[in-house]
């Protein structure tokens, strides 16, 4: 499984790739724009990404704003659904708007409030048949 880790916080960042990285090949993007390149890079390689786990709150492009031009990119490729990458939105926001527009308005698949337990990400990774 190939893994992009966007979050503009070091800590965070180094903590889901420390969780993630049994599962794959982990990549990392500290913003939105440059989460955005390498998606977009990474499906011109033809070596695209099984799942983005993406912080909301980051400088330069939010994390709403980088999934819907992720999903831009997919669906202009000609991308099914069914084969778009899955996003776990990451957010220390845990209000109903920020969920409901991750969920319905952005196309994530999965919404993981902050501080990140290992059981409900490892529960999220089963519930997307992304691990066993």
């Amino acid at each position: 499984m190939r893994i992009l880790i966007v979050e503009d916080e070091f800590t965070s960042r180094k903590l889901l790739t420390a969780l993630l990285s049994d599962f794959g090949e982990c990549d990392t993007a500290s913003d939105g724009v440059e989460c955005v390149d390498i998606f977009r890079h990474a499906l011109d390689e033809g070596r695209p990404y099984d799942l983005l786990c993406m912080d909301i709150m980051m400088p330069n492009k939010d994390g709403h704003q980088a999934l819907k031009e992720i999903r831009g990119i997919e669906s202009k490729l000609g991308i099914p659904a069914s084969r778009e990458a899955k996003v776990i939105m990451v957010t220390a926001l845990n209000d109903p708007k920020t969920v409901v527009k991750a969920y319905y308005k952005g196309g994530a698949a999965a919404y993981l409030p902050k501080p990140i337990e290992v059981d409900s990400l490892h529960a999220i990774l089963k519930d997307l048949e992304l691990i066993d």
